[in-house]
């Protein structure tokens, strides 16, 4: 992110090296910035989930949007589904390696969070 704006020698604002592409902030937020995504893979950070806890982990979620993120996250290979072969069918997510190196800007973010004045609302 070498971006920058400098004067040139007409005194006029110039943007340089701007991004014309995503930066490499915003690629990360466009793969776990969706809604529910990072609590999704907080939540799997400790083992295996079958899926209904952990629509009952993630509050405020619908069974619908936590079924389109995990299919997302599968699909960018952060999770892993594991069909289980019991009566009824079950079906667990596991968070995979790869998903699991967020885990550490994912606690950072969470940490952040939890130390922000009270006057300040995540809803606007």
């Amino acid at each position: 992110m070498r971006a920058r704006v400098e004067d040139d020698a007409q005194g006029r604002r110039q943007v340089y090296e701007a991004c014309f592409e995503p930066c490499a902030i915003e690629k990360g937020m466009r793969i776990i910035g969706g809604k529910w995504t990072g609590s999704i893979l907080w939540h799997l950070k400790d083992g295996p989930v079958r899926f209904n806890d952990l629509a009952r982990m993630v509050g405020g979620a619908s069974k619908k949007m936590i079924t389109e993120r995990l299919r997302q996250l599968e699909t960018q290979g952060l999770v892993r589904r594991e069909v289980m072969d019991t009566a009824p069918v079950s079906v667990h997510y596991e968070i995979t390696e790869f998903g699991r190196s967020a885990l550490g800007f994912l606690d950072e973010l969470r940490k952040w969070s939890e130390s922000l004045p009270q006057e300040i609302h995540a809803d606007g």
